[in-house]
């Protein structure tokens, strides 16, 4: 099935650009053994609590006045149902690739390992799946929603200003679950509340994973800063045993390693 559009997508004018995903030594080694791409589900990214939900900056501009009653009743309603939309969407994260930053590595893979890859790999990786497949660069903050129409896809590919150095690169998948019910943000009291009461059935599940051509979509592997030669060697060795020839390699700021935080 071909990767599906959607409104306002975003992406790179160089779709060879450069992409990394950075992960953890347990991750790096799941991929490999597997050959599976995980898909997180958008309301468990543990870093965002918002993940897929309205910047406050854009729900001010409704127009919902929130000391009325039936107003904040409605934006309670918007938000908790957008909670719910949310985990339906099941999320890859990359990182459009300029320059290495100790930052990147601290947040997301300080004692692991960064895949690299191209924006135009990934895409073709996606394509190949039979799930409702989308692939687009995150926008941040809320301007460009102001005096748009209401969409889910644009609150999914949106985040809040303070992650803008992130640069990601969202890959994602839509699995809807027809039993995952709608309303579990209001009380048996009829009182609406802006997160669900309960999480959603066992049928949604909490990740998927799709297997990928991981020789094709790997272009190197970069070891962390803080990584020592013996930790790259193994990583080297470990590749090797899976039958890549994929490259592997220490990061370019290792030679500062002295002088990282």
């Amino acid at each position: 099935m071909s990767l599906e559009t959607y409104p306002d997508q975003l992406e790179p004018q160089n779709q060879d650009v450069a992409i990394w995903r950075f992960m953890n030594m347990r991750k790096f080694r799941d991929l490999i053994t597997t050959t599976e791409l995980y898909f997180c589900r958008a309301d468990l990214f543990a870093n965002d609590e918002r993940e897929g939900l309205p910047p406050e900056e854009y729900l001010a501009t409704l127009g919902l006045n929130p000391f009325d009653i039936n107003e904040r009743r409605q934006l309670l309603h918007t938000i908790g149902s957008d909670a719910q939309f949310r985990e339906g969407f099941y999320i890859n994260c990359w990182h459009l690739f300029r320059e290495e930053t100790c930052k990147m590595w601290k947040a997301y893979s300080d004692d692991g390992v960064a895949i690299c890859s191209r924006y135009s790999l990934l895409k073709s990786a996606l394509s190949t799946m039979s799930d409702r497949a989308y692939l687009g660069l995150v926008r941040y903050g809320a301007q460009h929603l102001i005096g748009q129409r209401y969409n889910i896809f644009r609150l999914i590919t949106t985040k809040r200003i303070q992650y803008a150095a992130e640069q990601e690169v969202r890959a994602f998948l839509w699995i809807m679950d027809p039993h995952a019910g709608g309303n579990r943000h209001i009380d048996a009291d009829n009182r609406i509340h802006p997160l669900p009461l309960t999480p959603p059935p066992p049928s949604v599940l909490r990740g998927h994973r799709r297997r990928v051509d991981l020789g094709t979509l790997i272009t190197e592997t970069i070891v962390s800063p803080w990584a020592s030669s013996t930790t790259c060697d193994q990583v080297k060795q470990f590749v090797h045993d899976n039958g890549y020839t994929i490259s592997v390699r220490i990061s370019d700021l290792s030679r500062y390693q002295a002088l990282l935080p």
